[in-house]
């Protein structure tokens, strides 16, 4: 029963350090969407300023070009981080279901032992039960 206890143990830690991968991908995820609409902003309130929205344009300001080569490496990398999270997904999804696995494998013996205490228990009042009948 000990390696069982343990191995839990060690399934649930699993399952949290992956979980916690997730929330941490997830959360750089909703971060660079954040910082690219961020920079969206600040690339519409340059072309404001200058009056030229035309990126083509010889005048067009220059921040507004690098915020949008930022904007758009942003938007690329949580693209790619979008494949890493699909596969941290799966990845806690499998460690779950190992883990509930092995819970209800614990469980099953768990209850099998109850059982088997139960009918101990039983036959023990049976024979304290039949002993007192012979005495009388």
């Amino acid at each position: 029963m000990k390696s069982r206890d343990t191995l839990l143990r060690l399934k649930r830690f699993q399952v949290d350090e992956k979980r916690r991968h997730v929330t941490q991908i997830e959360s750089m995820v909703a971060e660079f969407h954040r910082m690219a609409t961020d920079l969206d902003r600040e690339i519409q309130q340059e072309q404001e300023r200058s009056g030229i929205t035309d990126v083509a344009h010889y005048a067009y300001p220059t921040y507004a070009k690098a915020a949008m080569t930022r904007r758009d490496n942003l938007l690329r990398s949580a693209d790619e981080l979008k494949g890493q999270l699909d596969a941290a997904r799966d990845d806690l999804a499998e460690a779950f279901e190992e883990l509930k696995k092995l819970e209800l494998l614990d469980e099953r013996d768990a209850s099998r032992e109850r059982a088997e205490e139960n009918a101990r228990e039983q036959a023990a009042m049976d024979e304290i039960g039949l002993q007192g009948r012979a005495r009388a």
